[in-house]
């Protein structure tokens, strides 16, 4: 789970789930995963002491209160009080499962390094807080052998990690299950505990630069993100486009991934606004080109005909191909530096703004970045390109959408004001 701040993940999502793997004591309506008899686990976070003050206290309850927190006070078999220099630490809590067994809880904490991770399988594994990637590894071989299971909760304030990069299948950063991993995210504006004035008062307090992390779950790029304006800045509620608008699209093509996005242009303010997109892997052009048409058979179109590696001649003839199918294509110029300054200058001046249901741009959008030598990593990044083009060569060409033929007929003839 990618989440913002102060939504509940650690509490209200991971430990809540692990009390019911040690217990046994699912509820009437969960439908995911469970174990018919007494699990091992683990549970880990930063440092001895946030284990202690979070983790422990969440199950237990407060020192001198033990029985009062997630786990029930009936269902604790033994505590084992742990040592390393945190005072009323714990090290391991038995806890009786439904069955007639007793589950074995084990808390860690990343700073005893991955040499502590190593050892015996584990049934469930709970990560609370990013972890490093040496310790996600062994954490990973440890339920390997026995289908246990592996959750993470934690605000991505470390960007684009390796662990963060594992969970993101196909660079797409929304609820996505992929057979074995399955990612959600919850921002301030998905839990019902957090006010407008709270909300406002911690978004004040928050440095710019982590406001997408903490209040979106959204990992942060750092130096090495192409375009470094917050996401805030740029997403809008979704509205509908006046008939008036000049509108255009940009294209990109690969057998991994065809990627198209729609801009229209408010011609008083100078904002181009994309509204919609198309993103499929492993279809034939004809699947594209409908998908394409269906948003609007009138509507003009830039690609490039060279991407994804093919030959200049390979891509004249699928630009031919597209023709062919009915869509008013042509070529646009692929100047890569200077189509994202392009971007980039209309991004930061207020004058591209984005749909927020464009899941898929903007998932593209948070992953688009330059590796440590300054290169491109071009991975992920079919709708940064399509958008490319259609700022550098779709706005001269976007047209205005023509009216209706009988319509036009009865005003020519004057039957109409």
């Amino acid at each position: 789970m990618l989440a913002a701040n102060r939504v509940g993940k650690t509490e209200g999502v991971g430990l809540y789930e692990l009390t019911w793997h040690l217990t046994g004591d699912y509820p009437q309506w969960w439908d995911g995963r469970k174990f018919p008899g007494k699990i091992k686990a683990w549970a880990a976070g930063d440092t001895k002491q946030t284990v202690r003050e979070i983790l422990q206290d969440k199950l237990l309850g407060p020192v001198g209160h033990w029985g009062t927190g997630l786990i029930p006070g009936d269902m604790i078999s033994k505590i084992v009080r742990g040592g390393g220099g945190v005072a009323d630490s714990v090290d391991m809590i038995y806890v009786k499962h439904k069955s007639g067994g007793v589950s074995q809880l084990t808390l860690k904490s990343y700073d005893q390094r991955r040499e502590a991770f190593q050892g015996t399988e584990q049934d469930v594994i709970l990560l609370d807080e990013e972890p490093p990637e040496d310790i996600y590894t062994e954490c990973l071989l440890r339920t390997m052998t026995n289908n246990g299971m592996l959750m993470l909760t934690f605000t991505p304030l470390m960007g684009m990690s390796s662990v963060v990069l594992a969970f993101l299948p196909g660079g797409e950063l929304q609820e996505k299950q992929d057979g074995s991993k399955f990612v959600v995210m919850a921002t301030w504006d998905d839990v019902p505990h957090l006010d407008d004035a709270v909300k406002k008062e911690l978004w004040e307090s928050i440095p710019p630069f982590q406001r997408d992390a903490r209040s979106k779950g959204v990992p942060q790029l750092g130096s090495g993100a192409i375009y470094p304006v917050p996401e805030s800045d740029i997403i809008i509620n979704d509205f509908p486009i006046p008939d008036h608008w000049p509108r255009v699209y940009g294209m990109d093509v690969g057998w991994n991934r065809t990627a198209a996005v729609w801009g229209a242009v408010d011609n008083e303010t100078q904002t181009v606004y994309l509204h919609a997109e198309h993103y499929r892997g492993q279809a034939e052009p004809v699947i594209h080109a409908e998908a394409v048409k269906s948003r609007g058979v009138w509507i003009p179109g830039v690609i490039d005909p060279a991407s994804r590696g093919r030959g200049q001649k390979d891509g004249d003839q699928l630009l031919d191909q597209y023709q062919q199918l009915g869509l008013d294509i042509t070529t646009a110029i692929n100047a890569r530096e200077a189509g994202i300054y392009a971007v980039w200058q209309r991004l930061s001046g207020g004058k591209l703004k984005v749909f927020a249901s464009l899941g898929s741009w903007r998932s593209e959008f948070r992953l688009y970045r330059r590796d440590e030598k300054g290169n491109i990593v071009k991975e992920n990044d079919h709708l940064m390109d399509a958008t490319r083009y259609l700022i550098m060569s779709g706005l001269d060409i976007a047209i205005i959408k023509p009216e209706p033929k009988t319509e036009k007929v009865f005003k020519q003839a004057g039957w109409m004001g």
